[in-house]
């Protein structure tokens, strides 16, 4: 039963997530953390860090990860394989009028109008990832993190796999 709700869990945001892992994030954050609790919103930021740090798709990743925890190999195939599944049924079967009209102005202006509910979603996320901070570890500790975090990644321009190490790194020794 638990595979089955593997792949549930992961091709709902695959089916709703438009335009992949950052579309895709929040609504795997509610599968995860809310409708079947395998993980704490505190759990489910450290593997989205995890993921994001490596090369590739992030909402693959974190389907990897969350089904071999809760699966072994075969969950871990069934949650990469329900995260890839919607895109690949309708490459498939909507291929040829997909390159038909992707020179379409309607199809242009459906990707304009997306992008907001995309922002949004990220807002959601980073905000729900803020409070859980900011009760965890207070205040001032999660403003200096983030503080120098875009200080590094914006002004300085260091990848942000450096600083998602070095933000565990210094949990993990002084938090």
């Amino acid at each position: 039963m638990i595979l089955w709700d593997i792949f549930v869990a992961f091709f709902i945001p695959g089916i709703l997530g438009y335009g992949g892992g950052p579309a895709s994030i929040s609504l795997v954050e509610n599968e995860v953390v809310r409708n079947y609790g395998w993980m704490s919103v505190q759990e489910f930021a450290e593997v989205l860090a995890f993921a994001n740090s490596l090369p590739g798709p992030i909402a693959t990743k974190m389907a990897g990860y969350v089904g071999y925890e809760l699966g072994g190999i075969a969950g871990s195939f069934v949650g990469i394989f329900a995260t890839v599944a919607p895109s690949l049924i309708l490459m498939i079967l909507l291929g040829s009028i997909l390159v038909k009209y992707k020179k379409s102005e309607r199809v242009h202006r459906l990707t304009v109008f997306v992008q907001p509910v995309i922002a949004v979603l990220l807002g959601v996320i980073a905000w729900n990832f803020w409070t859980e901070a900011y009760v965890s570890i207070g205040l001032l500790q999660t403003a200096l993190i983030v503080i120098i975090s875009f200080y590094l990644i914006e002004i300085k321009q260091i990848h942000p796999a450096f600083i998602i190490a070095g933000a565990m790194l210094y949990g993990g020794f002084f938090l």
